[in-house]
């Protein structure tokens, strides 16, 4: 018996859309969404009813109704701490989606949108692995001053799934193997997967770990608290200058690294020297992530849109090939992903979990 599974991956600027029989791809369709028309709704939760109909009107001129699903599938927002998997949408998690409890977002529509078309269809609706995926051990949380733990709010989607994908080709599972994962794209997250949990990892959503082309990763504590004193800087501010006016942004002005790699080849030094130093902090981060495994991490897998770059690949060789093989697998296919989870559910390979 297959299984059609419809996917959901709200951005930004985008819907992206996809169809699949199991876990084979059938058609994906990136909707786009221009600024002006983005700019009519006042907060990200009042696009649902928008992006709603533009999926639905795309799935009409495909030839597809909702009832030809068996589940549908939406990327997970901002919501509580959770362990990986794939769970049911259900009505806690849309109450804390639709309030922005943990924050607003893109992908918090996700669910939402997964769960009004399984709602037509009769089908259930999931989310699998969001950013919010939490396996810290209780050393990682710890930090120096005890009102402040660290979160955990990664790439957790790709990162599980690319992981799953390279054990599988190793004829390994997920659980008997120790990874370390960098994900290379607008924010940059690195994972210690000890057997089939990522057990440390940078907060990629707002100050923590190697700077990238839209945040700054860690910054030195004194001189952030200093510069944002001096500055009395307002919270959307502060907030912007963390994450999405940082990085290769807050240096180069753009956040394209292709963009960059070409001034470089055309003998910008600065441009080399900034770029040079994001791809050293990524080495560094690791390095460090080999810590909880004590060094006894099996392969290194580099993913997301960044890894496509040999430039970026090869000095990541340089400095962290004495770990262990490093393995590039460039992109970040998240509506692949998301089948994926569905499927193991559909196929009784996985249970699906409650919110």
């Amino acid at each position: 018996m297959s299984y059609k599974i419809l996917t959901i991956n709200p951005g930004s600027t985008s819907t992206k859309v996809g169809i699949y029989e199991d876990i084979r791809e059938l058609l994906t369709q990136n909707i786009s969404h221009s600024a002006a028309e983005i700019s009519r709704f006042p907060a990200v939760i009042d696009q649902y009813e928008y992006r709603l109909q533009q999926i639905t009107d795309f799935l009409t001129r495909q030839g597809w109704t909702v009832s030809d699903f068996a589940a549908i599938v939406g990327r997970g927002g901002l919501l509580k701490p959770l362990i990986s998997g794939t769970y049911r949408v259900n009505p806690a998690m849309l109450a804390d989606l639709k309030t922005s409890r943990f924050g607003a977002h893109a992908s918090n529509l996700g669910a939402m949108l997964a769960h009004a078309l399984a709602q037509q269809a009769g089908c259930p609706a999931y989310i699998v692995d969001p950013v919010v995926v939490d396996e810290l051990s209780p050393l990682a949380r710890i930090t120096g001053h005890p009102e402040i733990s660290r979160r955990s709010i990664f790439h957790a989607l790709n990162q599980k799934a690319v992981a799953k994908r390279f054990a599988a080709s190793q004829h390994k599972r997920y659980d008997q193997l120790n990874l370390i994962v960098a994900h290379l794209g607008g924010g940059i997250s690195v994972g210690c997967h000890q057997q089939g949990r990522v057990v440390e990892v940078n907060n990629a959503l707002d100050g923590e770990g190697p700077f990238s082309p839209e945040r700054a990763g860690t910054l030195p504590a004194g001189q952030w608290a200093s510069y944002v004193l001096d500055k009395a800087l307002p919270r959307d501010r502060i907030a912007k200058t963390l994450s999405g006016k940082a990085g290769l942004v807050a240096h180069l002005g753009v956040n394209d690294a292709r963009e960059v790699e070409k001034r470089i080849a055309e003998g910008d030094q600065r441009a080399k020297e900034v770029y040079d130093a994001m791809i050293y902090a990524v080495a560094r981060y690791i390095a460090a992530a080999a810590v909880p495994v004590c060094g006894r991490v099996d392969y290194i897998l580099v993913t997301g849109g960044i890894a496509y770059s040999q430039y970026v690949t090869d000095k990541l060789k340089e400095y962290v090939s004495y770990l262990a093989p490093l393995i590039i697998i460039p992109g970040e296919n998240e509506l692949q992903a998301l089948a994926e989870g569905a499927y193991r559910v559909l196929t009784g390979e996985e249970e699906a979990k409650e919110y």
